[in-house]
């Protein structure tokens, strides 16, 4: 790493950035005003002091994975593609993971009415992708192969700014897991990407899903602290607000491309969260 990129992960935050730099809604960048006018900042001691007393006393982070610390859509798209190259077949790799995805909520909620007993992603995700197979018309594949494909959960590709900013934060707090995705998949996860956890904590420990109260509450008494001394990260606001109900510290860190460059979802900073933050870059250099 040169000394010009090492200079720029601590320079001052562009126009283009400013607006997600913000401790409890107070825009540390400050607002941009008129051409010409310049570019008005907050003195940078108090935005620090802001920051600190927004998190005094936190000791560890829990994150949401899916979509925050790694890249599900093109994971399985890059998956898939080889796959009909293997194949010899043609498919809208795109259409099929969004369809994948969106399956995700509809089959929890089988599980909440009791249409459904209790089961973990990975059984959830296999009864979505079943009637995928039926769906888009695959190839006839062996019950491996199919094993094989659902299993692409377990390997999913970080951010890029995922596994260094994962690397800083670790060196203040303890770092968790709080995903819907069961134990073993987290962990090969882990093992796939470079993640740097200290624990893998997963919803499944409690035998509920996110955004159910008792998934946030197990999290905290597993790690041995209140839950005030708890920041949960994520990309999607009501994870956020979930936890923040419960008394949880809550840092925001959208992702942009979660759903594809063709598809636009709800990025705006919120004030309701005690950090706003670009990446986990920037996240740990507010922190």
């Amino acid at each position: 790493m040169g000394t010009s990129e090492k200079m720029s992960e601590f320079a001052e935050p562009t126009l283009e950035r400013r607006e997600f730099l913000s401790v409890g809604g107070a825009s540390i960048a400050g607002a941009a005003i008129g051409e010409g006018q310049g570019l008005g900042l907050l003195d940078r001691t108090l935005a620090e002091e802001r920051v600190q007393e927004a998190l005094a006393g936190v000791e560890a982070m829990t994150f949401d994975v899916f979509g925050t610390v790694v890249d599900w859509r093109t994971s399985i798209i890059r998956e898939g593609q080889v796959l009909s190259l293997e194949k010899e077949f043609d498919l809208d790799w795109e259409s099929f993971a969004d369809a994948w995805r969106s399956g995700y909520g509809p089959a929890m909620n089988r599980v909440r009415t009791g249409e459904l007993p209790w089961l973990k992603i990975d059984q959830l995700h296999r009864i979505i992708l079943d009637d995928l197979l039926v769906e888009y018309d695959f190839p006839a594949m062996s019950d491996g192969e199919i094993d094989h494909l659902n299993r692409v959960w377990h390997r999913l590709i970080p951010w890029p700014d995922t596994v260094r900013g994962l690397g800083r934060l670790k060196a203040k707090f303890v770092l968790a897991t709080l995903s819907n995705g069961n134990v073993s998949l987290l962990t090969n996860m882990a093992k796939n990407a470079g993640l740097p956890w200290d624990v893998i904590l997963s919803a499944e420990l409690s035998g509920h899903y996110k955004t159910d109260p008792e998934v946030y509450i197990k999290a905290a008494e597993l790690l041995g602290l209140p839950h005030e001394r708890v920041m949960m990260v994520a990309a999607h606001k009501g994870d956020l607000r979930a936890a923040g109900a419960l008394g949880f510290k809550t840092a925001y860190v959208p992702r942009p491309l979660e759903y594809g460059p063709d598809r636009e979802i709800d990025t705006t900073p919120d004030p309701a969260f005690d950090v706003n933050a670009t990446d986990f870059l920037d996240l740990a250099a507010q922190l």
